[in-house]
């Protein structure tokens, strides 16, 4: 019996099956468009859950009046006043000593500080690299001081009686202290009673504390310029002076300009350094609106719903001058 072949005759092997052409997968993951979105939630959960519900209920408050009866076990409903609060804040003459004693400290203290920070940045710039990691390791130690450490400190140099302030000015000549403060006899100086003495005392402490922040930023901007714009303007015969002006705040006024709203929202409120300068809440000539707040809420009787319409009335002052500010960079940036 003949075998048969499994080869037709032309000797070519059978085609196999045409296959089905597969339909494409679909991704069981986030859409593309939703991904940055599920990447930024958890971040606005916490930033929720920390700042903005702490926020509402600093307002929600502001409307009412809130003192012990509200907060102990089995509280009495608060009595709702409307704008009762703030009526009693714009009509209180220690909100007007307190706004200016806000505004004149931080305008000062940010000049300072911006000035200070970047004469040390670029101080930093020149230095080789062992001796600026040193530098910047020494300042940094005084900007990650606790603010209330930074104040006790500044308190112990301008004690009155065993203050090392009062004992260096006394080492000065007679007439010289004459000639420069007015006076020679320094023993026993009270620097912190009264107010113009504890904010200059206080801008001491916070320049001190802050200027390290923005040196080394400022250095940061620095590092990123190219140094063929500075050899270029050496060989123009340009001076220091000229080439910060001409070349190195140009290229970094972005960093000034968030150094500068940065500066203004801390020295706008800032709180416990002057607590501890000023002693506490005695003081009430060198309140400014964060330590009125306080003590507003905190002090007895507690009013806890006035408090809370001072801080609403600082924070939104902030809104506005950061707001305007960065507004007008925004514009300066279309021009350009």
């Amino acid at each position: 019996m003949a075998q048969t072949s499994t080869l037709d005759r032309g000797g070519a092997t059978p085609s196999a099956p045409a296959r089905r052409p597969t339909a494409p997968r679909r991704s069981r993951g986030l859409p593309a468009w939703a991904v940055p979105y599920a990447l930024l939630l958890p971040g606005l959960l916490v930033i929720g859950g920390l700042l903005l519900y702490p926020l509402y209920q600093m307002v929600e408050m502001s409307f009412y009046k809130v003192g012990l009866r509200q907060i102990r076990p089995n509280p009495r409903p608060a009595e709702f006043l409307g704008a009762g609060n703030y009526t009693e804040v714009f009509r209180s003459e220690l909100f007007w000593s307190s706004l200016r004693n806000t505004v004149v400290f931080a305008a000062v203290t940010v000049a300072l500080t911006l000035l200070a920070g970047t004469l040390v940045g670029l101080l930093l710039h020149r230095l080789g690299r062992a001796m600026s990691t040193f530098v910047v390791v020494g300042i940094m130690a005084a900007w990650a001081t606790p603010p209330t450490a930074t104040a006790v400190i500044w308190k112990w140099l301008f004690d009155a009686d065993a203050g090392v302030v009062n004992w260096a000015l006394g080492l000065l000549p007679g007439p010289l202290s004459e000639l420069i403060f007015g006076t020679s006899d320094w023993s026993g100086r009270p620097w912190l009673n009264s107010p113009a003495t504890i904010y200059l005392v206080l801008v001491v402490a916070v320049v001190w504390a802050s200027f390290p922040f923005i040196a080394v930023s400022v250095l940061a901007g620095l590092k990123s310029i190219p140094s063929e714009l500075y050899e270029a303007a050496r060989v123009d015969g340009s001076g220091p002076v000229t080439t910060f002006w001409k070349i190195t705040f140009p290229l970094l006024r972005p960093v000034f300009s968030v150094l500068l709203v940065l500066s203004v929202i801390w020295d706008f409120k800032v709180f416990t350094q002057l607590y501890v300068l000023a002693g506490g809440t005695t003081n009430r000539e060198a309140f400014n609106l964060s330590l009125w707040a306080y003590t507003e809420a905190f002090s007895a009787p507690p009013k806890m719903g006035f408090g809370a319409a001072i801080a609403v009335v600082l924070t939104l002052i902030l809104l506005v001058i950061t707001g305007v500010y960065v507004r007008q960079i925004v514009r300066t940036e279309d021009v350009r």
